[in-house]
C-alpha cells in the first residue's frame, strides 16, 4: 500500500483531553477574573418602596425594579463570549451583560 491510499484523519489536529484551548481555535483566551466578570453583570431586585398612605392612614407600597450588581464571591463559574459575558452564580442563577 502507499502513502497515497490512506484515509484521511478526522482527529488530527483536535485538541487532547486535557490540554488547554489555543488562540488558533479562533476564539481568544480571556484573561478575565471572577471579579472582572461580577462587574459586568446585574441582577434584578424588587424593592418595596412606602408610596404615601391610603385612606385608612395605613402605608401603601409600590414594587420597584433595581439592578445590582452581582458580588465577586458569588460567582461560581463565568465566560466570557467577546461581546458579552455570562455568570453563573453559586445559588445557580445565570446573569448576562447583555441583559445589564
Amino acid at each position: 500500500m502507499s502513502a497515497n491510499n490512506q484515509k484521511p484523519n478526522p482527529d488530527a489536529g483536535a485538541a487532547q483531553p486535557g490540554s488547554k484551548p489555543s488562540a488558533e481555535a479562533g476564539e481568544a483566551v480571556s484573561t478575565m477574573t471572577a471579579a472582572e466578570a461580577a462587574k459586568r453583570v446585574k441582577r434584578q431586585v424588587i424593592e418595596q418602596v412606602e408610596d404615601g398612605k391610603d385612606e385608612g392612614g395605613k402605608p401603601k407600597f409600590k414594587q420597584v425594579v433595581k439592578l445590582v450588581a452581582v458580588k465577586a464571591d458569588e460567582v461560581l463559574s463565568f465566560k466570557d463570549y467577546g461581546e458579552h459575558v455570562v455568570v453563573v452564580t453559586k445559588d445557580g442563577q445565570k446573569f448576562s451583560s447583555v441583559d445589564a
